[in-house]
């Protein structure tokens, strides 16, 4: 499809969700009260229930009503848990994300979709599998081995080598897009953890536990430092963890250097339990250092600082950094989740920093200065980068708090309609040098090794999986139930837009195959395993549509892509889950075929 044509529908669709909205305020003005004060007494229910409405029911892809085939989902009736993470799709509740490792089941009514649908029993051991398709497994009972034993952590490695890798790591591009540390500061770090003492002060074991986490960070990426001695991620994970009770005694930068570092290393490796564990403890230590306000505004990031005032200048920019790295992480964990975030908006500076905000002093850097400006585009800091998680936080609370839930279907349109216009308003801000398109184009070619960074890859993703949850939300809407025309076919268009937002995700990841580094792997594999879930609703809501078959396959390309995320030898958890992918999606596919060779059979004995 050419880009003109995409957009000319793009807006013929987003007209069509204005004129639902004027019809959902029409239908809401002519509501009895009655009627509205039963909605808003409704209890919390753990069923899909019928909507109690009077209306037809949603019609399937050939014309017929679906009522004999499974119930819809009335969002006055509202199942327990998280409410963010639950799937709903043309109306009818499909499951839920667990709210404790991220992985989606489908509920039983989702089940009986799929059943009438498709014509077959889903294999439900193959769609739930072992765990979250974006999940690694990891067995939690070796996380802390030796607990009650372990008071100093083992021995450091040699102090050069530590020094070595800190300045690999303050030159590389992961240390300049991910600032976990301050080099001045963590070589002060490092001369307390080599102290000669008994190493039983408090001080001295934080020290050390920060070296560990800092150790743990490095392993994800030392194969691109071919100087440096192979590192054992987990076993620096492990010795920092058996440190914790005495590290978290003590509330100062070192302890949120070494707590964020934890949580960062178990999202890197695909432990989304872990990681959220440790990022909440690491919020909760970054409140109390008031990270969460903007005090560097008495000194520029650039200045140069007195010699008096410098740690403490290091300390406050350091404090913002590990505030914004935990903001995004703590936005991305709630929606993958379904659990709340940690950090609420209204208690937060959200002040955007400057573009070079961040960069450290000269003289800790080895990169050139060609180095540092590309830097600035490659940043989890750059302001684009920030401003859209801040929309991302909006997204969650507006569509998919219990607030949201309670929404009548103007507002749930209104604030799709809104947020929709704030996600283009930021796009077209953007550099057009890396800016998203609205769709990517099903016939992109490859893009070329190194012409967009991780970061603005990031970006690409994050744009369209965000299209598709703000306009996923329509899936709740009332309209599906009761039937009415018009704000049906507004809210068809917005969910229209979810699922080519979702096929986008997976046309780029095509064409940016060879820019997605490994050390993101297990971050980036969630915008695929979301886009496949999406489209493979559609495809059973659907299955005549003229793109049907082409959806299909391409779920059975995203095997082959997720393979292709990934250079280095896959661990034996890694292999089982890239085998785990494979099942689900080649079950999500043979549920797709099912569906179009049943509707295909259906139409033709009429």
């Amino acid at each position: 499809m050419c880009r003109a044509g995409s957009e000319k529908d793009l807006v013929e669709r987003l007209n069509r969700i204005e004129r639902a909205l004027e019809a959902a305020r029409r239908n809401q003005g002519s509501q009895d009260p009655a009627d509205e004060e039963r909605d808003q007494s409704m209890t919390p229910s753990s069923s899909s229930a019928r909507a109690s409405t009077d209306g037809p029911d949603p019609p399937a892809a050939d014309g017929t009503p679906e009522a004999a085939q499974v119930r819809a989902y009335d969002s006055s009736v509202r199942a327990s848990g998280a409410t963010v993470g639950k799937l709903h799709f043309a109306g009818y509740y499909m499951g839920d994300i667990s709210s404790y490792n991220g992985v989606p089941f489908f509920s039983a009514d989702g089940q009986e979709w799929i059943r009438s649908r498709a014509g077959e029993d889903a294999s439900i051991n193959t769609l739930l599998a072992l765990g979250p398709l974006w999940q690694t497994q990891h067995p939690a009972p070796t996380l802390l081995p030796g607990f009650p034993v372990l008071t100093t952590g083992g021995e450091l490695p040699d102090r050069a080598v530590v020094e070595e890798c800190l300045s690999l790591f303050s030159a590389s591009h992961f240390g300049l897009a991910f600032p976990v540390i301050d080099h001045a500061l963590f070589l002060d770090t490092i001369e307390v953890a080599y102290r000669p003492t008994d190493g039983k002060s408090i001080e001295v074991v934080a020290a050390k536990g920060c070296v560990f986490a800092f150790f743990a960070i490095v392993s994800l990426f030392q194969q691109q430092w071919k100087s440096s001695p192979e590192i054992d991620g987990q076993a620096c994970v492990m010795a920092a963890q058996s440190l914790l009770v005495m590290i978290l005694q003590v509330t100062n930068i070192t302890a949120l250097e070494t707590v964020f570092m934890l949580a960062l290393y178990h999202l890197f490796c695909g432990h989304l339990h872990q990681g959220a564990m440790f990022h909440s403890a690491a919020c909760r230590v970054l409140f109390m250092l008031g990270g969460h306000l903007d005090t560097t505004a008495t000194c520029t990031p650039n200045q140069t600082p007195e010699a008096d005032d410098c740690r403490e200048w290091r300390v406050k920019n350091q404090l913002r950094r590990l505030f914004w790295l935990s903001y995004k992480l703590d936005k991305e964990i709630s929606l993958r989740t379904g659990q709340p975030p940690s950090i609420d908006d209204e208690h937060c500076d959200l002040s955007l920093p400057q573009m070079n905000w961040w960069t450290q002093c000269a003289g800790d850097l080895g990169g050139s200065p060609s180095f540092l400006d590309e830097a600035t585009v490659t940043s989890a800091l750059q302001p684009d980068s920030l401003q859209l998680t801040i929309i991302k936080s909006k997204i969650s609370r507006t569509l998919y708090s219990v607030a949201a839930l309670k929404k009548t279907d103007a507002e749930m349109l209104r604030d799709i309609r809104e947020l929709d216009d704030e996600l283009e308003s930021w796009r077209t801000s953007v550099n057009p040098s890396y800016r998203p398109t609205l769709t990517f184009p099903r016939g992109t070619v490859a893009l070329r090794k190194g012409r967009l960074s991780m970061e603005e890859i990031i970006l690409h993703f994050e744009y369209h999986y965000l299209m598709a949850m703000i306009h996923r939300a329509s899936g709740r809407c009332r309209c599906w139930a009761n039937g009415d025309g018009c704000t049906l076919e507004g809210v068809s268009s917005s969910l229209a837009l979810s699922v080519q937002a979702s096929r986008s995700t997976l046309y780029f990841l095509r064409a940016a195959i060879h820019g997605v580094e490994e050390v993101a792997f297990w971050m980036v594999v969630f915008y695929p395993m979301s886009a496949i879930i999406t489209i493979f609703c559609n495809l059973l809501h659907e299955p005549l549509n003229p793109q049907a078959e082409e959806d299909v396959e391409l779920l059975g390309s995203v095997p082959k892509l997720v393979e292709g995320m990934r250079n280095r030898q896959l661990t034996p958890s890694e292999l089982i889950h890239v085998k785990m992918v494979h099942s689900y999606v080649g079950e999500l596919s043979r549920l797709g075929r099912c569906a179009i060779s049943k509707a295909r059979r259906d139409s033709q004995g009429k």
